[in-house]
């Protein structure tokens, strides 16, 4: 070895910021700028698509909500007048309201049902697959035609009242009834037709645990519960956090469920956000106020999506 090669490998040890970095063989730049600009080109249609049909409406509702906008495209500027209406509107007061309480009740119900049937599933040893697609049809359903299944189940000589009959506690009005039991029985539709979906992602998250940690649980004489709890738990924080924003953002989107049900009722004991919108939007055609409940309703769960982050981080950094 020359003295210089000797040189420089101390130096490489010793002082490693004194070294110069490796040179690149040539061309590899050039092959990097080929990928990077074939990635672009491969993701080009979906930012394309994501563009037309989520952001420029997002920006167009925004426009629109400082407007008074007509059918035939004719609108006159108003400013922030649309957001001053809205605040004095008793109306929106109360569809806020029925929004939070649905939402309290349906994304703690969905979240909890999800992950037990994940973690029922991953225990499976046998017909994993059938049960996991028996479970997972619902999803694949329509909210319509889960609405008029079970407008058929909840009614009063529907099979579940029927069933109450006959065990002497008499038929229930699960959908014309107090306003916390009409939304729990649209919670319950909701979460018989969606869990499916945050099912499968629990399962996933369940699947890339590694097994040596739950079997170190196991060894150091942890039961089901302390496992499931201390280890099993803190392990799936991330997918609970993804299946949290993501059901948090279904629930405050419900209409479909209420439009089929109850129409809102009763006495507007189920009129959501979005129903509110509807009814302002497409029943009074008054686009520019309800692009305003648009808005109000974007920045509420975007905002509610950045607290259950930094919630979640701070849990982390813990």
């Amino acid at each position: 070895m020359s003295v210089n090669t000797r040189t420089r490998t101390t130096l490489a040890g010793r002082h490693p910021e004194l070294t110069a970095p490796p040179l690149k063989p040539f061309g590899a730049k050039k092959a990097l700028s080929r990928e990077a600009l074939a990635g672009i080109l491969f993701v080009l249609p979906t930012l394309v698509i994501f563009g037309l049909f989520k952001f420029l409406p997002i920006f167009g509702a925004g426009a629109m909500s400082l407007t008074e906008y007509s059918l035939n495209g004719d609108f006159e500027f108003l400013g922030a007048d649309n957001y001053t209406r809205l605040a004095a509107d008793p109306n929106f007061w109360q569809s806020l309201k029925v929004t939070f309480l649905y939402v309290a009740i349906f994304v703690p119900f969905i979240i909890a049902v999800s992950l037990a049937g994940a973690v029922l599933l991953d225990k499976l040893v046998r017909f994993t697959g059938t049960f996991r697609a028996l479970l997972f049809i619902p999803y694949l359903s329509s909210f319509v035609m889960a609405g008029i299944i079970w407008t058929w189940i909840f009614s009063t000589d529907g099979p579940l009242n029927a069933a109450l009959v006959g065990l002497g506690m008499g038929p229930v009005p699960f959908t014309s009834g107090p306003q916390l039991l009409v939304l729990l029985s649209l919670a319950v539709v909701s979460v018989w037709k969606g869990f499916g979906y945050s099912m499968l992602i629990f399962l996933a998250g369940l699947k890339a645990q590694p097994a040596e940690v739950h079997e170190a649980a196991r060894i150091d004489g942890a039961g089901a519960w302390k496992s499931f709890w201390y280890v099993t738990l803190p392990l799936l924080k991330p997918v609970v956090f993804f299946v949290l924003v993501i059901e948090t953002i279904v629930g405050f989107q419900v209409f479909d469920t209420i439009y089929v049900m109850t129409g809102g009722g009763p006495a507007r004991a189920s009129h959501s956000l979005i129903y509110f919108l509807f009814d302002e939007g497409f029943k009074f055609f008054d686009f520019g106020y309800a692009s305003a409940i648009g808005v109000v309703l974007f920045v509420i769960v975007l905002i509610l999506s950045l607290i259950q982050q930094r919630f979640f981080e701070g849990k982390d950094s813990k």
